[in-house]
């Protein structure tokens, strides 16, 4: 099921990660799910472009990638 806003997103991406990262996630999720017609494939593809442009800190916090 495509997202149409950032916050009907799972809980596990709402609660972690920044605006721009869950955005980056909505779209990316909403593409995959689409090409692929599986839920599981659209996820690992959203995370992927998630950490394309973040990492997760040593505290914990997702933050933007120095070079992105």
């Amino acid at each position: 099921m495509p997202y149409q806003q950032i916050d009907e997103l799972p809980d596990s991406v709402k609660d972690h990660l920044p605006k721009h990262a869950q955005e980056i996630f909505r779209a990316a999720f909403n593409n995959a799910e689409t090409e692929y017609d599986d839920e599981e494939s659209a996820f690992r593809v959203a995370w992927s472009a998630v950490k394309r442009d973040y990492e997760k800190g040593e505290d914990g916090q997702w933050h933007k990638k120095p070079n992105n």
